[in-house]
C-alpha cells in the first residue's frame, strides 16, 4: 500500500494508505454513519463531486455484489451503472470479503472504476472536525501519484451544476413489470409518469415500476409539459437546488396549469417542488447522510426511521400559505418534506425506497400511486 494523505481546506491532514485507484483527486468531504450499504452509497448520483467519509470503522467486509444490469435495463444490485464519489475515506478497510453476493472486493472495484481510497484514517476524528466545522472542501494525495492542475484546484462544490453532471442524456422508457402487487391491481389502463432525472437512484424507478407505472425518464432540463403523462415524479440529485432553475421553471409551469396532474419529489425533488412553489433552500451545516434519521408526520404522532443522503434543506418559514410542512427531523426540526393543502402535490425530503437503508417510508409509493387514480 502507498501511503496518502486527506488534507481539508482549512489545512488539517489526515495520513492513511491508499487501497484502491493510486490516483489524486479533490472534493467536497462529507460523512455518512449508516453501517452497511457501501455499494449503494457509492453508485448515489448524490454523492457527485463529494468524498465520502464512512464513520462506521469496518468496510468492506462483504465484497461488493455484480456490477451488471438486469433484462430492465436497471442495475441488478447497484443504484447507478457507475461510482459517482470522488473517494472513499474508512478507518479499516477488510481485504478479506466473505458474502454469498460477492464477485469482487471493494478494492478491485474502486482501482477498476478509477476511484480513490484510504484506510488507516481516524475518522472519528474527521467527523468531529466536519460537525464542529461544517463540511468543507478537501484533497487526496497518494504518495508517487502526480498532482494535476486540475486536481490542485478546489472548486466550492456549489458552484458546480452536479445535476448537469449525472442527469441522463435522453429520455428512456421503462414498462412495468408483469407481476405487479395487489395494491396495483386497480391500475387500469396502464398510468405513464414523467421523472425528471436530476440524479435518480435505481431504486426509485424499481418502486414504480413494480406498482405497475410505465416511467418516463427525461434529462434534469427536459421540458415534460410537452409529454403526455399522468403524473410527475422528481428524482433525488447532487449539488445546490439553486444550480436547477430551468428545472424549477418546468415545475413552476406544471403548478400553475389548470388541468391538476399529481406530483410527487424525493430528496433533491422535495427541494425543487418548494422552489418552484415559491420557498427557499439553504445549505445545512454537515447535512445528513444515514441510515437513521428520525422523521415525524407533522400533526400526528407517527414518526419514521429514514435513510437520508442531502446537503441542503427547504425553509419551512419560507413556504407559501397553501403549502405545509408533511415531515419534520427530530434531530435538528428542519424539514422532511411538504405538501399542498388542495392538490396532489407532496415531496420527502428522506428516501423512501431506502436502497440501502429502512423501508419504513416506502408506502408513500403508494400514495402517490392512488393520487393518479
Amino acid at each position: 500500500m502507498r501511503q496518502a494523505r486527506l488534507i481539508l481546506e482549512d489545512g488539517t491532514t489526515f495520513c492513511g494508505w491508499s487501497f484502491g485507484f493510486d490516483g489524486n483527486t479533490s472534493g467536497e468531504v462529507v460523512f455518512n454513519t449508516a453501517m452497511s450499504g457501501y455499494p449503494e452509497s457509492l453508485t448515489d448520483p448524490s454523492y457527485a463531486g463529494q468524498i465520502l467519509v464512512t464513520t462506521f470503522p469496518l468496510i468492506g467486509n462483504y465484497g461488493v455484489p455484480d456490477t451488471g444490469n438486469g433484462a430492465d435495463g436497471l442495475p441488478l444490485f447497484m443504484e447507478s451503472d457507475r461510482i459517482h464519489a470522488k473517494a472513499l475515506v474508512v478507518a479499516d478497510y477488510s481485504e478479506t470479503y466473505s458474502h454469498w453476493n460477492a464477485k469482487e472486493s471493494l478494492a478491485s472495484w474502486l482501482k477498476r472504476e478509477q476511484v480513490p481510497g484510504i484506510t488507516g484514517i481516524d475518522t472519528r476524528r474527521l467527523t468531529k472536525v466536519l460537525r464542529e466545522h461544517g463540511v468543507m472542501m478537501g484533497r487526496i494525495e497518494i504518495e508517487g501519484a502526480a498532482m494535476t492542475s486540475q486536481q490542485t484546484e478546489q472548486e466550492d462544490y456549489g458552484s458546480v451544476n452536479w445535476v448537469e453532471q449525472v442527469s441522463c442524456k435522453e429520455v428512456i422508457t421503462y414498462s412495468p413489470e408483469t407481476n405487479l402487487s395487489p395494491l396495483t391491481s386497480h391500475l387500469s389502463p396502464l398510468k405513464r409518469v414523467v421523472l425528471v432525472d436530476c440524479g435518480v437512484k435505481a431504486n426509485i424507478i424499481r418502486c414504480l415500476i413494480r406498482r405497475g407505472i410505465e416511467v418516463v425518464r427525461v434529462p434534469w432540463d427536459y421540458d415534460f409539459n410537452e409529454l403526455e403523462f399522468d403524473g410527475l415524479f422528481l428524482a433525488n440529485g447532487p449539488g445546490d437546488p439553486e444550480r436547477c432553475e430551468k428545472t424549477v421553471a418546468h415545475i413552476r409551469t406544471l403548478l400553475n396549469n389548470p388541468e391538476v396532474k399529481p406530483c410527487m419529489g424525493i430528496c433533491l425533488g422535495n427541494q425543487l417542488l418548494a422552489r418552484a412553489a415559491g420557498a427557499n433552500t439553504y445549505k445545512l451545516k454537515y447535512g445528513h447522510r444515514s441510515h437513521n434519521q428520525p422523521v415525524q408526520q407533522v400533526g400526528t404522532t407517527r414518526c419514521f426511521i429514514t435513510s437520508q443522503n442531502h446537503g441542503y434543506a427547504v425553509d419551512d418559514k419560507t413556504l407559501p400559505a397553501d403549502w405545509e410542512p408533511l415531515f419534520v427531523n427530530m434531530n435538528d426540526g428542519s424539514n422532511e418534506g411538504i405538501r399542498h393543502k388542495t392538490n396532489p402535490w407532496m415531496s420527502a425530503q428522506f428516501h423512501p425506497e431506502a436502497c440501502s437503508g429502512p423501508v419504513d417510508t416506502e408506502f408513500l409509493f403508494d400514495e402517490f400511486v392512488k393520487m393518479l387514480g
